[in-house]
């Protein structure tokens, strides 16, 4: 998946002139690209229109409109964009209540790499977060966090070719057990990945 370049943006005037139309569009496309595991835990996984729907919200929240300060944010966002061997999600841990979320994630330390993903009957893999920017240390974790599923070739041609994916948590705080994640949704991120070539 190609990664977003300057030209690819609004301005701000256009922006604010397609917004409402986009917004409409980025949220139908997300329906198709969110799970959630248990309560508390929500994945959108992410693609070239979240980012694209992210970078435009915040140039236009910050009122960015100079080249570089444009590429600054380019450059932040882009490597959330999944690379064709890989998925991509951003992991938010909901608690709407303060104090029980700051006890929650006092002792959901490390969560972001107890993430998995399977792929058919046997190929499995853990969440990787080094995206995330140091958001987490050994006393508590934050409650968002950036994931990227490496997927082996073989898996990548099972998930195209319609095998079932199933997914989950196995942190000894939060089991959610395995989940089957939908056939849209699935199909949906069938199209992240890129077919590999035969060595």
């Amino acid at each position: 998946m190609s990664k977003l370049t300057r030209r690819q943006l609004w301005s701000l005037e256009e922006y604010a002139e397609q917004r409402d139309a986009f917004r409409h569009q980025v949220m139908q496309h997300k329906r198709l690209r969110q799970l959630t595991l248990g309560d508390h835990v929500r994945l959108l996984f992410e693609d070239e229109v979240t980012i694209r729907y992210q970078v435009q919200e915040m140039l236009r929240i910050e009122r960015i409109f100079e080249g570089p300060a444009i590429q600054e944010e380019l450059d932040a966002y882009n490597p959330l964009i999944p690379d064709g061997t890989n998925l991509k999600a951003t992991m938010m841990l909901e608690y709407p209540d303060v104090a029980e979320r700051h006890r929650r994630l006092a002792q959901l330390a490390g969560i972001e790499h107890r993430v998995w993903l399977q792929v058919g009957e046997e190929w499995c893999c853990y969440a990787i977060a080094d995206e995330d920017l140091e958001r987490s240390d050994q006393h508590k974790t934050s409650s968002v966090h950036f994931l990227r599923f490496e997927l082996a070739p073989e898996a990548i041609l099972e998930l195209k070719q319609g095998a079932p994916m199933m997914i989950g948590i196995d942190h000894p705080k939060m089991d959610t057990g395995p989940l089957a994640v939908p056939g849209p949704i699935r199909e949906a991120l069938a199209e992240d990945l890129a077919i590999p070539y035969a060595s």
